[in-house]
């Protein structure tokens, strides 16, 4: 291996695993559902309950087939040709996604007379690149680590039975609507049963949301709501469905927001590289902030701050808010779950959302989609329409974005009363013809060409499904335009 590439590295650990797989249990069903745990999460049905030690003999086979130093073959890039042999494949996840696709980047891969399929990212040449990875069973499952950051280290196991809880909810989701795979949203799609897909999954959003507004309702010492989440999670139509959704149990909020507490552009700390850090919690004004919430939850009216991003800086008059005496504040930012943001406030008095895109969809039941791939595509969708940033710009801030979520938002996600997934199953297929209008402009030899041309191939995969389709009030409506809550203020005045 000459130089370290962390979706090659997964990949070829990945086509190792079901290999393996294949060789002890040639009839079980392999899936990689999803990350958890700094690691990938997957199930092997094969009939019986997964043991410790069937994954102790999957392990040892795993450094058997590394060691034997196979070649790792591409078969075939050929799709027409892959599509003409799909009447002999016994995969019915590859079957669907062959049947109801167009031209797709498919490529068919050979380990010693094992064949798989992948298709945005290659692996390595050989089995025996693969230096390091660990794999443990996992509740159902199992979770397979291996390095992302250096080839010589593998990521620090962390425990989220919370997050882990949400991805169970996922897979019930996915149960309900009949979907796991592109193959079988886009049989839907030709079906002409895709309305009732956007109906019902929508409704499953509508349902959790009234659920999490009911636990608010029935808890009176709730004072201060805090929501927070990762880029382009859906953070801001979360927070007025969710406002809605309380006023309908009787409660009226007011809605605040972090960015009015920045402390001023001249203010920003800087970080290691010397750059303004926008991301870090002591870009906050915290001191107003706590003294803010002190003053409302014991019933004064205060004055809260209103910063310009176009000056930098806070604006001379602010707004005049009083929480009701059946109100409650809601705080929407980055920063929600950080206990420095509201020190002031008993633990008692606060409730604490994390909102974040959980991918429930796989290319195939090999072959996730990564989360952070999805809130991308969204950002970049939503920066052309209503921000003017032209794609490059996005894809080039891409990284440092994901760099502060990873030291900011995703470390406190455990803190939260209730996690809630954003990710509605059919949103690519509807942001698709969005997406790659905008993606083809990123020029060849570029640093974002690469990004570019996976997205696309990853976004031709899907049928598409016309916008008309999707309701005003849905979290998608954020980022492909026509939202109800554009331009209206919930819980601004009380």
């Amino acid at each position: 291996m000459t130089e370290f590439d962390f979706r090659k590295y997964g990949q070829t650990l990945k086509l190792i695993l079901f290999k393996a797989v294949n060789e002890i249990f040639p009839s079980a069903k392999v899936t990689i559902d999803h990350s958890l745990n700094n690691g990938m999460y997957g199930t092997i049905q094969k009939g019986t309950p997964l043991t410790e030690q069937d994954l102790k003999t999957i392990r040892k086979k795993i450094k058997e087939i590394i060691e034997k130093n196979y070649p790792i073959i591409l078969a075939s890039d050929n799709c027409e040709k892959i599509k003409l042999s799909s009447n002999t494949i016994e995969r019915e996840d590859i079957r669907k996604l062959l049947d109801n696709s167009g031209i797709i980047d498919i490529n068919h891969y050979e380990i010693n007379g094992y064949y798989d399929y992948l298709y945005t990212d290659k692996p390595y040449n050989y089995t025996s690149d693969i230096l390091l990875f660990d794999i443990e069973k996992y509740n159902n499952g199992f979770l397979l680590w291996y390095p992302v950051d250096k080839e010589n280290e593998l990521p620090r196991k962390i425990d989220n039975p919370k997050m882990a809880k949400v991805f169970q909810e996922t897979g019930e989701w996915e149960k309900i609507l009949s979907v796991s795979t592109i193959g079988y949203l886009n049989e839907k799609i030709l079906n002409g049963e895709i309305e009732e897909l956007i109906r019902v999954n929508e409704a499953l959003h509508h349902k959790n949301i009234a659920s999490i507004a009911s636990d608010i309702a029935n808890h009176d010492d709730i004072k201060l709501i805090t929501i927070a989440g990762p880029s382009s999670s859906g953070k801001t139509t979360f927070s007025k469905r969710l406002y809605v959704h309380l006023r309908a149990n009787a409660v009226t909020p007011i809605i605040i927001s972090l960015d009015d507490y920045y402390t001023g552009r001249e203010n920003v700390p800087l970080d290691e590289n010397g750059c303004r850090d926008y991301e870090t919690i002591e870009a906050l004004d915290l001191k107003l902030l706590n003294e803010n919430l002190k003053d409302l939850i014991a019933g004064k009216e205060v004055e809260l701050p209103k910063y310009s991003f176009i000056t930098g800086a806070r604006e001379a008059k602010g707004r005049l808010v009083k929480i009701r005496e059946n109100g409650l504040i809601i705080i929407e930012g980055i920063h929600g779950l950080n206990e420095k943001m509201s020190e002031s406030i008993p633990k008692k008095n606060k409730y604490k959302i994390y909102v974040s895109c959980l991918t429930q969809l796989n290319i195939d039941y090999h072959n996730r989609i990564a989360t952070s791939d999805v809130r991308l595509i969204r950002r970049l969708v939503r920066d052309s329409f209503s921000r003017s940033i032209h794609v490059e710009e996005t894809l080039g801030m891409w990284r440092s974005v994901r760099a502060g979520e990873e030291k900011h938002i995703f470390p406190f996600q455990e803190q939260a009363d209730v996690i809630f997934n954003s990710c509605l199953v059919y949103e690519l297929a509807v942001l698709k013809s969005y997406a790659i209008k905008e993606l083809i402009k990123v020029k060849v030899g570029t640093k974002s060409y690469q990004t570019a041309k996976r997205l696309i191939s990853l976004l031709n995969c899907f049928l598409d499904i016309d916008s008309k389709f999707v309701p005003d009030d849905s979290l998608l409506r954020e980022f492909a335009g026509g939202s109800a809550f554009i331009d209206i203020n919930y819980g601004k005045y009380y």
